[in-house]
């Protein structure tokens, strides 16, 4: 019979206030831990199963999740102007997705102006998605 022994490696991330608080009004969630994967849960379609969250001494909140070795850093810095604007396109795709998946009608009208440009664009397609 022989064991398997995996090792995981934690890291946990501490907070005081996000920078909108002053701006925005006090956080609803009691830990900014809370605060920070709530929001990576609902933006994210598969986060860590190891997220959470905890309130360490003197009060100091911690968001706690799993150390992946995987991760990589892109290079924006060797980029030209072609690569740049791809990326921020991706970049703005990316974020677009993820306000879609919180389901907030407050945020996503926030992104549409007052034209009629995006109710005529959904109607072309779902026209053109019926025939």
């Amino acid at each position: 019979m022989s064991s398997k022994c995996f090792s995981c490696i934690f890291v946990f991330v501490g907070f005081t206030l996000t920078v909108l608080e002053p701006f925005a009004g006090k956080c609803i969630y009691e830990n900014h831990g809370q605060r920070v994967v709530n929001g990576c849960r609902t933006m994210q379609p598969e986060s860590d199963i190891f997220l959470g969250w905890t309130r360490g001494k003197a009060n100091k909140d911690f968001y706690i999740r799993q150390l992946r070795d995987l991760k990589i850093k892109i290079q924006v810095e060797t980029f030209g102007k072609t690569e740049m604007l791809v990326y921020a396109d991706r970049c703005v795709e990316a974020l677009a997705l993820a306000h879609v998946r919180s389901g907030d009608a407050a945020i996503l009208c926030g992104h549409l102006d007052k034209s009629d440009i995006f109710d005529e664009t959904i109607g072309d397609f779902a026209f053109a998605y019926a025939n």
